[in-house]
């Protein structure tokens, strides 16, 4: 459910742009459409908490995952969905990635740099881009 703000306004999207070991986590995410799209784990975030919370929090109900968050690459408001996105990097702590939210996602992949227009043939958010060339090519 879509929560709004005092002012009417609906919550931002915090996505978790979470790295390890030279790979990115992907999200194969089921859309109201029915289609199936590859994402950064993400969701809303909820009254009183930062963006970094919840992507932090979403990152571990969509994949088990316990992260931190590292900083807050960027904000905009997506073309797309006309919703506030706020991408937050964030490094694995423990687990192992695996599709916790069933209702949500059909499956998770961790891909490499050169492997990513494979799953987002359309690419990425400048500063996130910036951000996981950087990341991915170390």
């Amino acid at each position: 459910m879509s929560e709004q703000t005092p002012g009417g306004t609906q919550s931002p999207i915090a996505a978790a742009i979470v790295t390890q070991g030279g790979k990115v986590l992907l999200v194969k995410r089921r859309v109201k459409e029915g289609s199936l799209s590859w994402q950064f784990p993400a969701g809303e975030v909820e009254a009183g908490e930062s963006a970094g919370e919840a992507a932090v929090r979403e990152a571990h109900e969509e994949t088990g995952l316990s992260v931190k968050e590292s900083s807050v690459i960027g904000e905009r408001v997506h073309p797309k969905t006309g919703r506030t996105m706020i991408y937050v990097a964030c490094d694995v702590v423990s687990g192992e990635a695996s599709v916790v939210d069933d209702e949500e996602l059909v499956e998770f992949a961790w891909s490499e740099r050169d492997q990513l227009a494979e799953y987002v043939p359309y690419g990425f958010y400048g500063p996130v881009q910036e951000h996981l060339d950087t990341v991915l090519s170390t």
